[in-house]
């Protein structure tokens, strides 16, 4: 199973640097170790205000139990607080080695997006019905699959009794991204709202090219699950 957690550390005032530097140390030779063995799948920073430490994962975990064993034995776990969300594979989902994203060159700058989509019928076009514009968004999104530019795509756990969907997105800016929004049928029509965020990669994202987990799932003797 598949997790997204947003993990927010507060370091304790009056912590000394050097305590600092030595969790942080020890968090990623252990993120290495999660990576290699599979639990660690992706890592991400939204944007922060200024004082904010703050960092998105993607985790693999047989159930919440083994998850939360995972995220335990994580060193800023002392200072940190987890926000776990369980991710369920959208039925647009296309399975990520069909169409895996394009390798990244050098001097690519592509950025990536996550966007939540949350249902607003009400206020949906009838110059298109909502059963045409589902159909059509199944068609879209794996053209963009295709592309390399739709990632993965999510069922969320319901909110407020609201369902919604997650999306992870490569895009070169914000105004292209804001060009794929525009081409998926129930966004254009006005059948769903969206949220979009920007994503920097974590020094320790395993999905990075040259990130300290991707250079160390290289290394003779890396496990992976």
């Amino acid at each position: 199973m598949e997790y997204l957690v947003t993990m927010t550390t507060h370091v304790p005032d009056g912590t000394t640097g050097e305590a600092v530097d030595d969790v942080r140390a020890r968090e990623a030779a252990h993120t290495r170790e999660l990576a290699a063995e599979g639990h660690v799948l992706r890592l991400w920073r939204p944007p922060l205000a200024p004082g904010e430490w703050r960092t998105i994962g993607l985790f693999a975990a047989a159930g919440a139990a083994e998850l939360e064993g995972v995220l335990a034995g994580m060193p800023l776990r002392v200072w940190r607080t987890d926000e776990v969300e369980e991710l369920v594979p959208h039925a647009n989902d296309t399975d990520p080695g069909a169409f895996p994203p394009p390798p990244r060159a050098a001097g690519d700058t592509a950025i990536e997006y996550f966007v939540i989509f949350t249902p607003d019928v009400a206020n949906g076009d009838p110059a298109m019905s909502l059963e045409d514009a589902t159909a059509g968004e199944g068609v879209r999104a794996r053209e963009l699959a295709r592309q390399g530019r739709e990632t993965r795509l999510w069922m969320l756990p319901e909110k407020h009794g609201v369902a919604r969907n997650l999306g992870l997105y490569r895009a070169a800016d914000a105004a292209d991204m804001q060009a794929i929004l525009e081409s998926l049928p129930l966004y254009k029509y006005h059948y769903l709202t969206t949220q979009v965020t920007p994503l920097t990669p974590h020094p320790s994202d395993p999905g990075a090219p040259g990130s300290r987990a991707s250079v160390a799932s290289q290394q003779p003797g890396a496990r992976r699950g």
